[in-house]
């Protein structure tokens, strides 16, 4: 079982920046596919950026070159640095993990654990 909590999140003007750290508790942290997800009000969750067990990473269109996905197996910590925040960003953002196939697939429904979700708000 792995349990996850995020911080970071924050109100932050448009061009902005933020850095979200996910702290993971549990076994087998290194062999874990990671990821970022954001929910908007009335919005379905979508994946912002994963990184694999092997560190490759996947972007979503909309973060790419602006969103980085970083992580640190020593600590067990997963991040996100999100640099010229837009307003169209603000959502709750939940960080999640999952089995090798989890960053294969990429959808919310492929990840077994979550995090209890941290708000940016961009203006």
């Amino acid at each position: 079982h792995v349990q996850l909590v995020e911080s970071g999140g924050g109100s932050v003007q448009a061009g902005g920046s933020l850095r979200l750290s996910c702290a993971a508790s549990g076994d087998g942290y290194r062999e874990l596919c990671m990821g970022w997800f954001r929910q908007a009000p009335e919005s379905e969750r979508e994946g912002v950026a994963l990184i694999g067990s092997d560190s490759n990473t996947y972007y979503a269109d909309s973060v790419k070159g602006r969103f980085t996905i970083s992580r640190d197996n020593a600590k067990a910590t997963l991040f996100l640095q999100m640099e010229n925040l837009k307003p169209e960003d603000t959502a709750m953002y939940y960080c999640a993990a999952g089995g090798m196939g989890s960053c294969l697939f990429r959808k919310p429904s492929d990840f077994t654990y979550w995090g209890q979700g941290t708000q940016v708000t961009v203006s």
